[in-house]
């Protein structure tokens, strides 16, 4: 009986310790496979939402996911509609002006997709071509700083790929991860298109959690969990899920 009681009183408190969970609500733009994505039952999926949701787990904070179109994500941000971006965000100097960041959970670099047999294999080889990229991302801000060539924004990085596909375009930039999904895993583009090479950074580029500057209460409540779940293990099989062990 003793035993019984106490596996009520048990249950009661972790449900209670549930509802009293804090929301920290984080906006993801889920047009970013496999960052982030819609699966077929509409859900956001991929490997960041997946690493959120492990850290409100180990964190003890109810994480929601909001949908939200990459063009208006920081306007959104700064005026309070959410708590974090969790959004395959670069760490840069420029936001970090307007924006603090949680602790970096990714590192990534620019991969250039070509179409296959394009006599493409360096950034020299971009002069005078066609260079896209979803608007306001690193991608795009390296788009704009080669030499010779013409850059081209997209609101979401499948329009890119789509538009590359169809002999519109000459070249897309994205984040590796993003780069590879497109050109080597995707059954349609993968038959036409392939990840040329990898773009060498002027640094080491991560990608972090956006807060509103000043909140320091949600970077340190993020960097706490993150640091959890690198620390359980967490991290690395979440990771390996995605893209194969380290």
């Amino acid at each position: 009986m003793r035993t019984r009681i106490a596996l009520v009183l048990l249950a009661l408190f972790l449900m209670a310790s549930n509802a009293l969970a804090k929301d920290v609500v984080f906006a993801v733009d889920a047009t970013y496979p496999p960052m982030e994505m819609i699966d077929a039952d509409k859900n956001i999926v991929g490997f960041g939402p997946e690493v959120v949701m492990a850290m409100g787990k180990a964190g003890g904070f109810n994480p929601i996911l909001k949908n939200t179109a990459w063009d208006g994500i920081f306007a959104g941000l700064a005026s309070g509609k959410y708590d974090a971006i969790a959004s395959s965000v670069s760490i840069t100097e420029e936001r970090k002006q307007s924006m603090d960041f949680s602790d970096p959970y990714f590192e990534v670099k620019q991969g250039v997709i070509v179409p296959k047999g394009a006599a493409i294999s360096s950034v020299a080889d971009l002069a005078g071509k066609t260079v896209a990229s979803q608007m306001g991302t690193t991608g795009y801000f390296v788009c704009k700083k080669i030499e010779g060539a013409t850059a081209k924004s997209y609101d979401e990085i499948g329009l890119a790929v789509e538009d590359l596909y169809n002999g519109r375009i000459d070249a897309v930039i994205a984040d590796d991860a993003v780069a590879s999904n497109y050109a080597l895993q995707h059954e349609q583009y993968s038959q036409k298109l392939t990840l040329a090479f990898l773009i060498a950074p002027e640094a080491p580029e991560y990608l972090g959690f956006a807060v509103n500057k000043g909140n320091k209460e949600t970077v340190e409540l993020i960097n706490s969990a993150l640091a959890a779940i690198k620390a359980n293990g967490e991290y690395d099989k979440i990771y390996a899920k995605w893209f194969g062990p380290k």
